[in-house]
């Protein structure tokens, strides 16, 4: 069994039911692998306990060669699964089912978008993410329509301010048993479905968790902001909500949180350069360390 105790993972306690959903658009690096052997810990290295799930909704850029190598690279780093991996593309009209109850309780409204905005919506937002301001009133429902039954590409937003009402004053929890309040006005309109491609990121993500029972969410602190949205989500859809756990990002040696383009610090890179498993960890432990000292170093 890999070593990893000096990553310093905080006490999960018995284990949780939890998952880790990597995006088959690259190759897995060392921040991955950091996140997968977190939750991995979090379920008290159970495979009866962790999730594997593919996000291919992006199926501009998925392929079947990037999702068996990160297969490998988890098996490699001592992580298993009892369940065959959930992916997201077998589930499109389960998405469009729950997108639909929104339609129909005017929760979402169309927007039309360029085709790269419209792309930008099915990946997780690795970065804080911005306001999204309404554009419900940027063309009558009269327009609005025409366009849509014409054919034409749309998005459909949230409507925050009326989400919010209909859902009323919402917390969203941490690991920790804080309490965070849900604040819609920080975030705004933001984009929850496509008329081709029911599940945006946000929808999709909540609905998968909600079928797989996950009972901790560990991810990355770059979606900490994605949190307040995917709980109001959760209550609009009447879904349950599971506790969240945002890490520390593993980062470059500027600074720069790592991406699938750094394929120097990418685990299949390492591996073929010769490295083990317990070398790998304690790769990721330098670099984590040397993150350490430089925010020590900024405070």
């Amino acid at each position: 069994m890999i070593d990893a105790s000096s990553l310093h993972f905080p006490d999960f306690g018995s284990g949780y039911l939890t998952r880790f959903a990597p995006s088959p658009t690259g190759y897995l690096h060392l921040g991955h692998a950091y996140s997968a052997l977190m939750a991995w810990q979090a379920a008290d290295r159970n495979p009866e306990r962790f999730i594997l799930r593919i996000d291919d909704l992006d199926d501009t850029r998925s392929r079947p060669e990037f999702e068996q190598a990160l297969i490998d690279d988890l098996q490699f780093l001592g992580i298993s699964w009892a369940e065959v991996p959930r992916r997201q593309s077998q589930f499109l009209e389960r998405y469009r089912q729950f997108l639909q109850q929104l339609i129909d309780r005017d929760i979402v409204y169309a927007c039309f978008l360029s085709r790269k905005q419209i792309e930008n919506s099915l990946s997780a937002p690795h970065h804080p993410p911005q306001f999204a301001p309404s554009t419900r009133q940027a063309m009558n429902e009269t327009e609005r329509q025409d366009r849509l039954e014409k054919g034409e590409q749309a998005i459909w937003r949230l409507d925050a301010m009326r989400a919010s009402e209909l859902a009323g004053r919402l917390y969203w929890t941490d690991f920790s048993q804080n309490s965070h309040l849900v604040r819609p006005e920080e975030f705004g309109d933001v984009i929850i479905g496509r008329r081709d491609m029911p599940g945006s990121y946000h929808l999709s993500v909540v609905i998968d968790d909600a079928d797989s029972n996950i009972e901790l969410v560990v991810r990355g602190e770059d979606l900490l902001g994605s949190t307040p949205i995917h709980r109001l989500l959760q209550a609009l859809l009447d879904l349950p909500s599971p506790l969240y756990y945002h890490h520390p990002l593993v980062c470059d040696i500027e600074g720069n949180r790592l991406a699938k383009r750094n394929d120097s610090l990418s685990i299949r890179k390492l591996r073929n350069n010769g490295l083990g498993q317990d070398e790998i960890i304690s790769h990721l432990a330098h670099i984590l360390s040397r993150n350490d000292k430089k925010v020590e170093k900024n405070t």
